[in-house]
C-alpha cells in the first residue's frame, strides 16, 4: 500500500508543479534534508514546443539559471556540475510517440558536463504541458555527490530530473 502512494505521488507530484508552463527542476536528497533546484530562465521561458515532425526539442539550460533556494545550496550545486567549465545542461529529445491516451514515450539524451547519458521518459499531458520525470544518478555522469562537514553530511547519489513543456492545443 505504502509502494502504490509513492508511486502515485511520484507520476502526480510533477504534474501539479509545472501545470501550463515550462519547468525544469532536479530534486535531490541529503542524509539531513532535501533540495529542489530550478531552472528559473526556463521556467519564465514563453517557448511553445511541439512534438510532430522531426523538430523534437533540444533544451540548452545554464547550469548558472538554477537556483536551489538557499545561497549555499545554489553554490555547492553549481560548483558539482562545475559550471564555470561546463556552463550548459543539456535535455535533447531523439525520438517522441503516443503510447496512450495523453500518454507518450520519449527517448531522452542528457547531457552534464562531457557525459551523454540516453534514458526512455514518459510523459503525461496535463493543461496544455507535457510533464515527465526520470530519477538519474550523480554517478551516471561521473560526478561524485558533494560532502560537508568532513563527510558528516552527504548529498546522495539519486537525482529526480522533472520537467514540463508548454505545448500548442
Amino acid at each position: 500500500m505504502k509502494n502504490t502512494i509513492a508511486i502515485l505521488l511520484l507520476i502526480i507530484s510533477p504534474i501539479m508543479v509545472f501545470a501550463q508552463k515550462n519547468g525544469v527542476e532536479i530534486n535531490g536528497w541529503t542524509n539531513v534534508n532535501t533540495f529542489k533546484c530550478t531552472n528559473i530562465n526556463f521556467r519564465n521561458s514563453p517557448t511553445i514546443y511541439s512534438f510532430t515532425g522531426n523538430q523534437l526539442p533540444n533544451l540548452q539550460l545554464q547550469v548558472e539559471d538554477f537556483d536551489c533556494k538557499n545561497r549555499i545550496m545554489t553554490a555547492d550545486f553549481r560548483k558539482t556540475l562545475n559550471s564555470e567549465k561546463y556552463p550548459v545542461l543539456t535535455i535533447k529529445f531523439i525520438s517522441f510517440s503516443k503510447v496512450g491516451a495523453n500518454r507518450f514515450s520519449a527517448a531522452v539524451e542528457v547531457k552534464m558536463m562531457t557525459v551523454s547519458k540516453k534514458y526512455n521518459i514518459e510523459f503525461s499531458e496535463y493543461k496544455n504541458s507535457l510533464v515527465g520525470n526520470k530519477r538519474l544518478k550523480f554517478s551516471d555522469f561521473n560526478i561524485v555527490p558533494p560532502k560537508k562537514m568532513g563527510g558528516m553530511v552527504y548529498v546522495k547519489d539519486e537525482l529526480d530530473l522533472l520537467f514540463s513543456l508548454a505545448i500548442k492545443d
